[in-house]
């Protein structure tokens, strides 16, 4: 049997390109040029003498070798990386490489310091760090462009990923100061200020959505915002009222002076944050990153918020938890 010639660096560009239809795309992800991802492709197809893209379409999609060769593939790459990871998991100091993701929500104090924190822990790692909504960090994580991520819990279950969660984040009614009525009064839509809604693409917005629904609350939909800043300066200025967390409000420092929070009348619900990492990352390793994160989120967040509003202390608060595979 004649043995084909396939680089390893070719076959993860043939997975990339498979998953997504586009050299464009898969050349930007990478850093490499739009040549030299079509000379991978092309050396792969040279060597085994079969067609595995229709270069035809626009996305290209899998000829039917190419589908069968994708599943092969995807599980090779998958033992070498699981080898990769094995090797290096008792030692830190020698981890080569570290694809993070972290929700914007902690990109001001929590990510510069866990950041430095790594690069001194892991002197000999390549970093590529990314701030994302939870969303996108959840499925750069499935589609293993990251390894670990840190992001709200999805309404959805996440296969192939571990959890391990780090902060209970409970919901809140976000009023102006300037507000006279109770918060259920603005529930029951009966105030004259609009309820100022997250976007339904994010996962915040589709826990607050999901909520609403199963307590039978209907608001009207006038304004859907995906910026958390630009959604608390409305209500700080008095445009509208939202229904927000306390990791949220942190955030949006300039406005505290402007804006109180209120508990949620009734029936209480919470976000969880977590850090997820996949199915092959080291758990010694994604352990070390949570601990790290849970004293970053401590410091920045629970701590400060627990001084101005102590009724959110049994509620907004660290969690210390085993991981869990999801």
């Amino acid at each position: 049997m004649q043995r084909t010639n396939l680089s390893l660096r070719g076959l993860e560009v043939f997975r990339l390109v498979a998953q997504s239809g586009s050299i464009r795309q898969v050349a930007t992800e990478t850093g490499l040029s739009i040549s030299t991802v079509s000379h991978h492709l092309r050396s792969i197809e040279e060597s085994l003498g079969v067609s595995l893209l229709d270069h035809s379409r626009r996305p290209m999609v899998l000829t039917p070798a190419g589908s069968i060769f994708a599943r092969h593939v995807e599980e090779g790459l998958k033992i070498i990386r699981r080898g990769e990871t094995e090797l290096s998991a008792g030692d830190l100091a020698q981890m080569r490489e570290l694809r993070f993701g972290i929700v914007d929500d902690f990109d001001s104090e929590v990510a510069p310091e866990l950041a430095q924190f790594l690069a001194r822990a892991m002197p000999q790692s390549a970093f590529k760090h990314h701030t994302r909504p939870s969303h996108e960090i959840i499925r750069l994580l499935i589609e293993h462009k990251l390894e670990v991520g840190v992001a709200t819990r999805p309404v959805t279950e996440t296969p192939g990923l571990t959890e391990y969660p780090v902060l209970r984040d409970p919901f809140v009614i976000a009023l102006p100061a300037s507000a006279r009525d109770a918060p259920e009064t603005f529930l029951s839509g009966q105030s004259n200020l609009p309820f100022l809604r997250y976007s339904h693409l994010q996962i915040i917005g589709n826990l607050i959505e999901a909520h609403l629904r199963r307590t039978r609350v209907n608001l009207e939909n006038r304004f859907e915002l995906e910026s958390n800043q630009s959604l608390l300066g409305m209500v700080a200025d008095g445009s509208g009222w939202a229904i927000t967390t306390p990791a949220s409000f942190v955030r949006a420092k300039r406005f505290h002076d402007q804006i109180v929070l209120h508990p949620y009348p009734g029936k209480g619900f919470a976000r969880t944050v977590s850090l997820f990492a996949t199915e092959l990352y080291p758990q010694a390793t994604a352990e070390f990153i949570a601990g790290a994160l849970r004293r970053l989120i401590s410091r920045y967040f629970v701590g400060p918020i627990a001084q101005n509003y102590t009724w959110l202390a049994p509620g907004f608060r660290i969690l210390e938890t085993t991981p869990d595979a999801t």
